[in-house]
């Protein structure tokens, strides 16, 4: 009986709710950089050059598998402090992610390259300067879209091919959302230009949890319409 009063008392209280909350945020910190680290430390040790654009792409690899279990492990723990499981919802959800998430990430970056490769390259294909505002335009689409796929994959099960049409359609049926992405992807930019990719890394779990908090009203629509 005492056991039960000590679990509802610490369940409870304000305190113990930031605590755990604190301690979601720092385990998922730790993993998200365990399983990116084979491709931050060549992405730090890599120069400006355009001609890196697709070893930055390959270095990036492991960051959509390690976002996506961030994602689900934010999205479905528990807010009793009592039951803690950051560790364990993290590393079930990139095993069984893993493949759907390669799906939609790796065709986004290969994307994003190609755009990148374009537009550092204009002035030595003797192409207009006009042409980098449709380039750019496309970039940010890939962007938002692959951003609305990456959290569609990582939270339901769905065929790659219905993630795709429900990150497309999301764009515009949840416009909040790819605003949002906007601005933290800015956000994400500006610390990397300041600082380094290094403060980005260490602010990664923040940054996530700000991606999942973007991406409600997506979720919550996509769990209503959606799921039967």
């Amino acid at each position: 009986m005492s056991d039960v009063r000590t679990r509802g008392q610490v369940g409870d209280g304000p305190l113990s709710r930031a605590a755990a909350f604190v301690y979601t945020l720092l385990v998922v910190e730790l993993l998200l950089l365990l399983t990116t680290l084979p491709g931050l430390v060549p992405l730090v040790l890599l120069g400006g050059d355009a001609s890196n654009l697709p070893l930055v792409a390959i270095c990036l690899v492991p960051v959509g598998p390690a976002v996506s279990a961030a994602l689900y492990a934010l999205r479905h723990q528990r807010p009793d402090p009592t039951d803690l499981r950051p560790a364990g919802l993290f590393w079930r959800a990139y095993r069984a992610n893993l493949p759907g998430v390669l799906r939609v990430w790796v065709p986004t970056l290969l994307w994003l390259t190609v755009i990148a490769v374009n537009l550092a390259n204009l002035g030595a294909a003797t192409v207009p300067a006009g042409w980098a505002v449709p380039l750019v335009l496309v970039g940010v689409g890939v962007t938002l879209c692959g951003a609305n796929a990456l959290v569609v994959t990582s939270l339901f099960t769905f065929r790659t091919r219905d993630v795709a049409r429900l990150a497309l359609y999301f764009l515009v049926r949840t416009p909040s959302v790819p605003i949002g992405n906007v601005v933290l992807l800015a956000a994400a930019a500006a610390l990397t230009a300041v600082f380094s990719e290094a403060v980005v890394a260490l602010l990664a779990v923040v940054l996530v949890w700000a991606f999942l908090r973007i991406g409600d009203p997506m979720i919550d629509k996509i769990r209503k319409e959606f799921i039967g």
